[in-house]
């Protein structure tokens, strides 16, 4: 018997295969489309896309398994957070998903800012408002394509489109809603009052589950297209960054998660709802029923290192990259990386932030443009961890996940900046994994999601700082942190060019 679990990307969509020990059997992943950039800041994919891309997944993971979909117990869902997808009344899809890190939306931040109050922006919702957060996508859309959202009949979260395609539920959970800029993360219900300030119908709203609960099966349709067995029960499943913490065991106080995808997130574990009061960093309901989780989030870590090789080096591995960047010494010969190519999220909050190298003169290689960049992301995903540990959290060890993970070279440079031990999985896989996990809760083979993990999550290895390169990186740290500070005023020149 299996649970599956399905992760619908930014790059593409990994389904999974998981027996009762927790062990994945079979991995698929589907490619996308690249992400449509009309202007600077903007972001948008085709949730048919997604679709098909699961869609693949699910029928290649089972193929490469040898497996039918009578094997499969139950299914749990993982995606992308914050993108918004609108539906008319026959459930098709109006315009393309503005995703994740599109960043258009700042007059509508000011207008909920101005129309509901900041303070009570975080009072309803524990977060402030950001243009990476849903609503303000939704109201971009009210305001600029009123033809469109006069068509809207409910809107849904990328994970939550293909649970639509499979299930034909308009459902998503407590986990990826918190990312809407909609949820009262405290009570884990929509907040009427985000929804009445602003003059929405309540309408548009999916309904709303825990990520263990069932929120529907899949249909005889769905069968026909997945080689999935109709009926089977598909879990609520979780955000991208909830479910690869279930994925790597942050379900306890003490271990942390820094998942180095195309973003990066630092992921840390509450017991009740706490908040820098500064918002710097978001506090969203975990997948854990009943509890919640603080991340920092750096908008362009993966990214980063994939903009390098689509613009400057077509068609290299990010082994091969890596392995270069190897060849540089520490602190890149004194150049620096400012990830901001898609704005910044934690600590600046800054949609217009840009990116860029630092410091460069001729004697730079390649090697210290490509180590750069590595450090660089890096660092700001150290400013993560930092103001976590401002907030008191508890933080014992750090477990690196995601495609950055798999590099020996970052894993150590995180445990050197960080200060901290860098610990691995025996499974790498994070959040289609998660939601596999999540899907075994469901269906009732574990009792909670902690004895689920408890039961199957192992650690692996782990990178212990090295003293030199330590304090190498102290001091390279202390330069990162004033240059977004000297360089702030220009941003907001650049962006009147654009």
């Amino acid at each position: 018997m299996y649970w599956l679990g399905i992760d619908i990307g930014t790059g593409g969509s990994r389904a999974l295969l998981v027996d009762e020990q927790g062990t994945v059997k079979a991995a698929f992943t589907a490619a996308h489309e690249d992400m449509r950039m009309d202007k600077p800041m903007w972001a948008e994919q085709r949730p048919e896309n997604w679709w098909d891309a699961a869609q693949e997944a699910i029928k290649g993971v089972l193929k490469q398994a040898g497996a039918k979909g009578d094997d499969v117990k139950a299914i749990g869902l993982s995606g992308q957070m914050h993108g918004l997808v609108l539906l008319d009344k026959d459930d098709n899809v109006i315009r393309p998903s503005l995703i994740w890190c599109d960043q258009r939306s700042q007059p509508q931040v000011d207008f909920i800012n101005q129309t509901v109050g900041k303070a009570n922006v975080v009072a309803h919702t524990a977060n402030p408002m950001l243009t990476g957060f849903t609503l303000p996508k939704l109201l971009w859309v009210r305001d600029n394509e009123p033809q469109n959202f006069e068509k809207a009949a409910k809107f849904l979260l990328p994970k939550d489109y293909v649970r639509l395609k499979l299930t034909g539920e308009h459902c998503t959970e407590v986990s990826d809603a918190s990312g809407t800029g909609l949820l009262d993360v405290v009570t884990r219900r929509w907040s009427r009052e985000m929804v009445e300030r602003l003059k929405l119908d309540t309408g548009l709203l999916p309904d709303l589950k825990e990520s263990v609960e069932v929120t529907g099966t899949i249909t005889k349709a769905a069968a026909k297209a997945t080689g999935l067995k109709e009926g089977t029960p598909v879990v609520g499943g979780g955000g991208d960054q909830a479910a690869s913490g279930i994925g790597n065991g942050i379900v306890h106080p003490g271990p942390v998660s820094c998942t180095i995808g195309t973003s990066g997130v630092v992921f840390a574990y509450l017991d009740r709802p706490q908040y820098d009061p500064t918002g710097r960093v978001h506090t969203f309901c975990h997948a854990v029923k009943g509890k919640w989780h603080v991340m920092g989030v750096t908008q362009g870590a993966g990214l980063s290192l994939q903009w390098v090789r689509n613009q400057l080096m077509p068609g290299a591995t990010y082994d091969q990259m890596t392995a270069e960047a190897a060849t540089s010494p520490v602190l890149s010969h004194g150049l620096y990386w400012l990830p901001y190519l898609m704005g910044e999220r934690t600590p600046h909050l800054d949609a217009i932030a840009r990116g860029g190298w630092i410091g460069l003169t001729a004697k730079h290689t390649r090697a210290d443009l490509l180590r750069a960049v590595v450090e660089g992301v890096s660092y700001s995903l150290k400013d993560c961890l930092g103001i976590i540990e401002q907030m008191s959290v508890e933080v014992k060890n750090v477990r690196a996940s995601g495609g950055g993970a798999n590099s020996i070279f970052w894993r150590q440079m995180l445990a050197d900046i960080f200060g901290i031990g860098i610990s691995t999985l025996e499974n790498k896989e994070g959040s289609a994994y998660g939601a596999a996990l999540l899907a075994m809760t469901g269906s009732g083979l574990y009792k909670s999601v902690e004895e689920t993990c408890d039961a199957v999550i192992r650690e692996a290895d782990c990178m212990i700082p090295t003293v030199h390169e330590s304090a190498a990186y102290s001091r390279g740290y202390e330069v990162f942190s004033v240059l977004y500070p000297t360089l702030k005023p220009i941003y907001g020149l650049i962006h009147q060019l654009a």
